[in-house]
């Protein structure tokens, strides 16, 4: 039977008892507020639920993972890196990147980002917690992505593209910024393609545990994220794959 948690006590049964089908299935219930997220996100859970669905908690094994280092920029996004005329800010724009990833799309992604998520993730960027990274061209928004970030931990929630790469373009940026500050892992939840093809790989969700006992939230000095100021070039030149 899934594990229901009271709203009051803040707290969650140990993620190896989550369920192999569905995937990850933990526990129902508790709720959305800054201590039932941190607490969440530390030990490896996130909330993912549609409307109408009582809170559902997740810890997924394997986990897919990208480390910093390792982001593949391909000869093709380099190109558009360098001459697509994006301008890339971070925490500029918070509301209006989750509000583009919640928007529906073809592929029905998004949707799941209810107002009552969307009002908590909210509270946690005016708390330094939640961050965005947001993709600009002759001025529009047409990229982006946001997700919580926790010592040297970026876990990522969701992404949006409304011209070609422009998501690419963010996670890209993300991971030269950690890279360069001394950011450790973004967490890409589960295996698809898109995030494959910039080398993210999946690790037994025992081993992504020990990860975020060495790098989360407690363990050393967060890492520090930049102003709003855009960055028309990357930290340091892409290593071409």
């Amino acid at each position: 039977m899934l594990p229901w948690l009271p709203p009051h006590r803040v707290g969650f049964p140990p993620v190896e008892q989550a369920l192999r089908e569905p995937d990850g299935l933990l526990a129902a219930g508790g709720g959305l507020s800054p201590a039932w997220l941190r607490c969440a996100y530390r030990r490896g859970i996130f909330p993912w639920f549609a409307p109408g669905e009582p809170i559902l908690w997740w810890s997924p094994d394997p986990r897919l993972v990208l480390f910093p280092d390792e982001i593949h920029v391909r000869r093709s996004l380099a190109k558009r890196l360098r001459n697509a005329g994006f301008t890339v800010t971070f925490d500029h724009a918070f509301s209006t990147v989750i509000d583009a990833c919640a928007a529906p799309r073809d592929d029905h992604a998004g949707t799941w980002i209810t107002p009552e998520m969307r009002h908590a993730y909210c509270r946690l960027h005016a708390e330094g917690v939640t961050h965005s990274v947001e993709v600009w061209r002759d001025g529009e928004l047409v990229g982006g992505l946001y997700g919580i970030g926790l010592g040297g931990v970026f876990f990522g929630e969701s992404m949006f593209s409304r011209v070609a790469d422009a998501s690419k373009v963010a996670l890209v940026h993300l991971a030269w910024h950690m890279a360069a500050h001394g950011g450790r892992l973004i967490d890409c939840q589960v295996h698809t393609p898109h995030l494959a093809s910039l080398g993210a790989r999946s690790i037994a969700r025992s081993t992504f545990i020990d990860y975020l006992d060495q790098y989360a939230e407690g363990y050393g000095s967060p890492m520090p994220w930049p102003s709003s100021t855009p960055n028309h070039f990357p930290v340091e030149e892409p290593k071409l794959t």
